[in-house]
């Protein structure tokens, strides 16, 4: 019977290595909707999964509820957006539609079979995980656990802490700027950012483009995106200082900023690149504060600004530039919060240099701050009405 199944998708949508899998959830409420329509709408925490889609990807669908699985279905569109779209008053403005392949094969008490095979429904299917879940689909015995049924690297998640950790500097089955490039920008960081600041259709600017990794993930999440940089790189950045922006007065939903930490690293020879100027003096954070200041002018009322920025210790000397930073943003912007990103393959994140810091007694960096602030008219201080539990010891 499974071969059968198979040999039917392999005539008009052939299993092959660039097909996913996605499990889409539904409750009892909406599980007759989705079903009969074949559309399979989701709301905004589940974005950025329905934009990983591709026509021809493998859907099933999981009723939350009744802990049944449906499918296999086979997406008819990429991930799409849709904020009139009626479906449950609104709330469910990300959707895919999809299109039956035979009969639609139904699995109760599916969270005992998604277990075994160690998949769960917020996980990227591999093509070796669909075969596997259609396997348990038809009543085939439950293939073993693999950690091949699971891609990892396709998307990055979204964090729902101030602790951000990626092994990687980009994601996904395209580049996301140039790795190579000197104190390149992570990109699973503008992906959550874009991804819990903006809608698809907002406009991104990235006053210190890089290697262009902001316009990369933009692109691919669907959001525009306007990017500049004093000596660009590629020709989809535009030539420009940050501190005077060629842009309107408050058009931008958000802005991202890889800034210099110093004199660390050269960039360019440009004679007004605010990295030629040491951490230690205090004109390098006058220059970065115009910076802000122009950021503010272009922001929209309650846009979002995330600032990447790392401290310094250099010859003895630490200079917490992050602090700094911090103390000049909220001159102008409301904070939000501040998110410790882990770094990784750092040049010092080597054997020689670990046994210096401990030899010398010095530490080696470890984070970079992102600093995530908004702008507001109203930056008064609130008043908070908490009750803090108390433990009494």
């Amino acid at each position: 019977m499974l071969a059968q199944r198979l040999k039917v998708l392999s005539q008009d949508n052939p299993l092959n290595s660039t097909q996913r899998g996605f499990i889409f959830v539904c409750t009892d409420k909406s599980e007759k909707y989705m079903l009969e329509s074949l559309i399979f709408p989701q709301s905004k925490a589940y974005g950025h999964r329905v934009f990983a889609v591709k026509p021809g990807d493998y859907i099933f669908l999981y009723n939350l509820d009744a802990d049944t699985l449906y499918g296999p279905f086979l997406a008819e569109t990429e991930g799409q957006y849709d904020p009139n779209l009626e479906l449950f008053e609104g709330k469910y403005p990300y959707y895919v539609k999809v299109k039956t392949i035979g009969d639609i094969k139904k699995l109760k008490n599916a969270s005992i079979f998604l277990s075994r095979l160690g998949i769960s429904w917020r996980d990227y299917l591999t093509n070796k995980g669909v075969r596997a879940l259609i396997s348990v689909l038809e009543g085939k015995a439950v293939p073993k656990k693999d950690e091949g049924y699971i891609d990892k690297d396709y998307r990055p998640p979204i964090f729902s802490t101030t602790l951000w950790d990626y092994p990687k500097q980009s994601y996904g089955t395209t580049p996301k700027g140039n790795n190579k490039y000197p104190g390149v920008t992570p990109a699973f960081i503008i992906y959550n950012l874009i991804w819990r600041y903006t809608k698809p259709g907002d406009l991104v600017l990235d006053p210190m483009a890089g290697s262009g990794t902001t316009i990369d993930v933009c692109k691919e999440e669907r959001r525009r995106v306007i990017a500049f940089d004093i000596v660009p790189t590629r020709k989809d950045i535009i030539q420009a200082d940050a501190r005077a922006l060629p842009l309107k007065d408050g058009i931008v939903d958000l802005v991202f900023i890889d800034s210099p930490y110093g004199d660390n690293i050269k960039y360019n020879d440009h004679p007004r690149n605010i990295g030629h100027i040491p951490a230690t003096e205090e004109r390098f954070y006058d220059e970065l504060e115009k910076v802000m200041v122009e950021c503010n002018r272009v922001m929209k009322e309650g846009a979002v600004l995330g600032w990447l920025i790392g401290d310094q210790w250099a010859k003895g000397v630490f200079v917490p530039v992050g602090l700094k930073i911090y103390e000049r943003l909220t001159k102008y912007f409301e904070p939000i919060d501040i998110v410790c990103v882990v770094r990784r393959n750092q040049a010092s994140n080597t054997p020689f240099w670990q046994s210096k810091a401990l030899q010398h007694n010095f530490f080696l960096r470890g984070f970079k701050y992102l600093i995530i602030v908004k702008k507001s008219s109203k930056r008064k201080p609130k008043e908070l009405n908490i009750k803090w539990n108390f433990y009494e010891r």
